[in-house]
């Protein structure tokens, strides 16, 4: 099954190519075919810049240049290559965004050489490290001392740092690139997003902006309003699914756009490590994501079991690792399952239909746009199973039992369970979707 072009009803499905694990960028087109087969529609790409001297790919020194490890050997450009990589990816109807960090900079970039005004500065006038504090301890600050604060106060100054963005947005457009995924979106204004969404829609209307707000305050997300991003990033990876945080999360944040949900991601530790290597384990973790938001993304080798987690300076190609498990085919289904149903595709009213302490978690999606509706029966318990009866379902639903209808992606060798049993069997750790329009 191919990936697609992007419909307005579809949300996106995102495949992270971490670049370093694949080496040159001319490398990376090998990789296309199996993620179009896997019903992704778009290509999320970390930054692929010169790094600064912590080789981190997230402290850029210079957005002009390559990074080395990706260049490769051959006559074309960087530039070239990567133009040559977003066109064939558009052939297999896949849409690539790019990594877009510019909240900070190296410590060591060219920029705080040329642009002394552009930096945050401390008391003695040094180049002010970004931190970030944990909200749950404010005790625990982190700095990144390898990093340097852009200053984006009103200013003359912030008015060069826009020129220049402005023009790397286009540059960036010119190569094929059709989205960017925004690093720590919240430590900007929204005023500015709003100036750079713009700047980037008036090149191309279709261009998509998606915010990276994790672990933020939410007085610091809920400045973005303004800014004109089509999707977020949320938190379902960490829902033990008793507690209610991350349906309140959902409802307070679905106004201001569309969410992503995600397994793991290149910040977190594998989920085939964390788990003992559990195939049960991704496949319910993945179709979650897909059922809960509007969006899903997984990184690269999640489908084949890999465990080494993906290292912003370390990653390298001879790191590529063998094949544990094989989800490519579920992958697809689920998302062939995502892309056909209305309902799944945006942030509509979502709430719980069962008891917090019930075995089974139950979902109900409303759409805001559609008559459709949909049921998700969660098991989260390890080693029991759960029943649900299917009469309840239908009233949960408000259908009748005859429009009732399932969309659970089957696993390889796994059996169709009957639609005609008054009672709705959910296997350990697993979850079974209905759809009722």
């Amino acid at each position: 099954m191919r990936g697609g072009q992007n419909q307005p009803h579809q949300g996106p499905r995102i495949y992270n190519l971490f670049p370093t694990l694949l080496g040159p960028i001319e490398h990376w087109h090998e990789h296309l075919p199996a993620i179009a087969d896997m019903g992704f529609n778009w290509i999320f790409v970390n930054p692929f810049h010169l790094p600064g001297a912590s080789g981190s790919l997230y402290a850029i020194k210079d957005y002009d240049q390559v990074n080395p490890v990706l260049a490769g050997q051959g006559d074309h450009s960087p530039d070239d290559q990567l133009a040559a990589f977003t066109a064939a990816a558009a052939e297999q109807g896949l849409r690539v965004m790019v990594d877009l960090v510019i909240n900070h900079t190296a410590r060591d970039s060219v920029l705080v050489t040329e642009h002394p005004d552009w930096y945050v500065r401390g008391k003695q006038g040094e180049v002010r490290s970004p931190s970030a504090t944990d909200l749950d301890d404010p005790s625990k600050v982190t700095v990144w001392k390898d990093l340097a604060e852009l200053d984006y106060t009103e200013r003359p100054a912030r008015a060069e740092m826009l020129d220049y963005w402005h023009r790397l947005l286009r540059h960036y457009a010119g190569l094929g690139f059709r989205g960017f995924r925004c690093d720590a979106a919240y430590k900007l204004p929204g005023e500015v997003w709003q100036q750079l969404t713009a700047t980037a829609r008036s090149t191309d209307a279709g261009t998509r902006f998606f915010a990276e707000t994790l672990g933020a305050p939410i007085d610091a997300i809920m400045q973005l309003r303004p800014a004109g991003f089509d999707y977020f990033f949320n938190s379902a990876k960490w829902w033990n699914f008793r507690d209610g945080w991350l349906l309140e999360q959902y409802e307070q944040f679905r106004h201001l756009a569309p969410s992503i949900a995600f397994p793991e991601s290149h910040d977190t530790k594998r989920l085939a490590a964390e788990s003992g290597g559990g195939e049960r384990e991704s496949r319910f973790r993945y179709l979650f994501a897909a059922v809960f938001s509007s969006g899903v993304m997984m990184p690269i080798g999640y489908e084949l079991g890999f465990r080494r987690p993906l290292h912003v300076v370390k990653t390298r190609p001879e790191q590529w690792e063998k094949t544990r498990f094989d989800l490519r085919a579920f992958i697809g289904r689920v998302n062939a399952m995502k892309a056909a149903t209305p309902v799944l595709n945006e942030e509509g009213p979502q709430q719980r239909f069962t008891e917090p302490k019930a075995r089974l978690v139950g979902l109900l999606r409303r759409s805001d746009q559609h008559a459709q509706r949909s049921a998700v029966l969660i098991n989260p318990d390890t080693d029991r199973g759960g029943r649900y009866s299917r009469a309840a379902l239908t009233d949960v639903l408000q259908c009748d039992p005859g429009a009732l209808r399932e969309v659970t992606p089957r696993h390889d060798n796994e059996e169709q369970p009957p639609a005609s049993t008054a009672m709705i069997d959910v296997p350990p750790r697993s979850i079974r979707v209905f759809v009722a329009d």
